[in-house]
């Protein structure tokens, strides 16, 4: 088995200064093991990526990275969300190593499954999904959403991995692949699977964060599943037009339906059905403007062609190297 390959594992932060001392302390004895067993170059290292965090952990990055040789960092110019850090993590970090591992900085993820993730890199796979193995330790209003979100997003016919969220292994090549699509709405979960090389799962149970809080509040998750949906499916807008021709059809019938009450001479109050039909149509139109405009807004970010990410500093090798 080929071995000896410089892995990166790609960290996302945003507020984390609870966490990473603890993080870089189980990473950095992790990947000596690994360094130790062959698995892995001495060149490796675990980059974590502050993504305009407002508290203590850029701070908190920069000692690491003078006082632990293993731990590298990237300092994001503003806050753009936790899809964009990580692309901007795997697009800065890969031109250094052979393959990637990108995980949460929360501890969530186990970190003992690493070796199973390199191992499945050696045996050929370019792309290594963490997939959870049970949701027993979510609420049930966790688990509910969450499963939801998976079924949705496969009915709209998105190519998505069940209970994977982002631990995932990418090699070069398959970053090299993913730098070529262009998109500013960025939904990697969606996007990963369309680079189409040799893939597998690695199966792991999700711990339970180690301290602070979720950075995925309930609003947020609606709008990451919003912008999944529509980042890589028109079903929504094909649903609507079938809604509309429904309702259209069901309109006929009333029309037809009211012409022979006329002609019978029976009085029609009208009353009620007049305001629900008003509210329906209302109401229906008020969602399709709401979906189209989603579309829209989506086409207009896209013809901007902004940067999805801008570095601003970027601890390597002992160097402090500004973008």
């Amino acid at each position: 088995m080929e071995q000896g390959k410089t892995l990166y594992l790609i960290i996302p932060c945003y507020n984390e200064e609870e966490v990473l001392p603890e993080t870089s302390s189980r990473l950095t004895e992790k990947l000596r093991a690994m360094i130790a067993a062959g698995k892995i170059s001495e060149k490796s290292r675990m980059v974590f990526v502050d993504d305009g965090s407002k508290d203590r952990t850029w701070e908190i990055i920069e000692e690491l990275h003078r006082t632990n040789p293993l731990v590298d960092g990237i300092k994001m110019s503003r806050n753009r969300g936790h899809q964009n850090a990580l692309y901007g993590g795997l697009m800065t970090a890969k031109e250094h190593c052979d393959f990637a591992i990108s995980m949460d900085a929360d501890l969530q993820d186990d970190i003992e499954v690493l070796d199973q993730f390199v191992e499945k890199f050696y045996e050929g796979y370019e792309i290594v999904y963490g997939v959870r193995n049970s949701r027993k330790k979510d609420s049930f209003f966790k688990r509910f959403t969450a499963q939801s979100f998976y079924k949705i997003m496969k009915a709209f016919g998105v190519d998505i991995v069940y209970n994977h969220a982002d631990y995932r292994l990418m090699s070069r090549r398959a970053m090299d692949e993913l730098e070529k699509f262009r998109e500013v709405n960025l939904f990697l979960r969606g996007v990963v699977p369309l680079i189409g090389l040799k893939a597998c799962t690695v199966e792991y149970e999700r711990q339970k964060r180690f301290a602070g809080r979720s950075k995925y509040p309930l609003a947020k998750m609606f709008a990451f599943a919003t912008d999944g949906i529509t980042s890589f499916s028109i079903k929504p807008i094909r649903l609507i037009t079938s809604l509309g021709l429904l309702i259209f059809v069901i309109s006929i019938l009333m029309l037809i339906y009211f012409l022979v009450v006329y002609f019978l001479g029976k009085t029609v109050s009208g009353w009620a059905s007049t305001v629900i039909s008003i509210w329906a149509i209302g109401g229906l139109q008020m969602m399709a403007i709401g979906v189209i405009g989603e579309y829209i807004g989506k086409i207009y970010l896209e013809t901007k062609s902004r940067p999805k990410f801008i570095v601003e500093k970027y601890l390597h090798d002992g160097a402090q190297e500004e973008q």
